[in-house]
């Protein structure tokens, strides 16, 4: 997962994209001729220092690799500190990332 956290005025912008083939039910049962193959993130966080600044669920109806945009007040991060990024997919996979706030 490639992050990239800019801190600015006191907010911080993030652009996340996170490495998954988001396969759908529909893609799923076309490709594999069973719909239980279907595997798309379901679960993504964000922690900074230990604190959490994102925390959501998704669906099937995101593009492959999807591209995460947020922000976040800073006021209790500096530039340097590390934001550490988690999904879980629907069959259990997992992928992380962490960028430095520049």
């Amino acid at each position: 997962m490639k992050v990239k956290p800019k801190l600015k005025k006191g907010i911080v912008k993030v652009k996340a994209m996170a490495k998954n083939e988001m396969i759908t039910y529909n893609q799923a049962e076309k490709k594999f001729g069973d719909r239980e193959k279907a595997d798309f993130i379901t679960h993504l966080t964000g922690t900074v220092n230990g604190e959490t600044v994102i925390d959501i669920s998704t669906s099937q109806f995101l593009s492959k690799n999807p591209i995460f945009k947020f922000e976040f007040k800073g006021d209790n991060f500096k530039k340097g500190d590390k934001l550490l990024m988690n999904w879980v997919s629907r069959l259990g996979k997992t992928g992380k990332g962490k960028g430095k706030i520049k």
